[in-house]
């Protein structure tokens, strides 16, 4: 058994609500832009807090998954925030490489809804 003095995650963390996973966002800590959100288990969090380097639940292929281990593009975590629901993670990262989404841009948000309900691409 691994002793740690850190309280496990679920203690900190409603997991349950999500069905075992909740939302993770990913925010550059240098310019406050949102990069991604994606879903962390109890297994991605405690994984990211050993690692300093984030780590996420891929529901597509039901495994873990570090940000950049084929890309290279890796996040650096900096500081680990929870909201007041304890339902929702925000990660303040140092984005390293290309971007954070898997499009090449730096950010996931690259694209602004009009009032018609079209995609418009922005600037990153």
């Amino acid at each position: 058994m691994t002793v740690s003095n850190r309280p496990a995650v679920e203690s900190v963390v409603d997991f349950k609500k999500g069905g075992g996973l909740v939302p993770a966002i990913a925010q550059d800590i240098r310019t406050g832009k949102v990069l991604m959100m994606a879903y962390m288990n109890p297994e991605a969090l405690e994984t990211t807090l050993r690692e300093g380097r984030a780590c996420y639940w891929s529901r597509s292929r039901q495994e873990l998954w570090r940000k950049g281990d084929t890309s290279g593009d890796i996040q650096l975590v900096r500081e680990v925030l929870v909201d007041c629901d304890e339902d929702t993670i925000l990660l303040l990262v140092e984005q390293q490489g290309r971007g954070a989404c898997h499009t090449r841009k730096w950010s996931c948000f690259f694209r602004r809804m009009t009032s018609e309900g079209a995609l418009q691409e922005i600037e990153d």
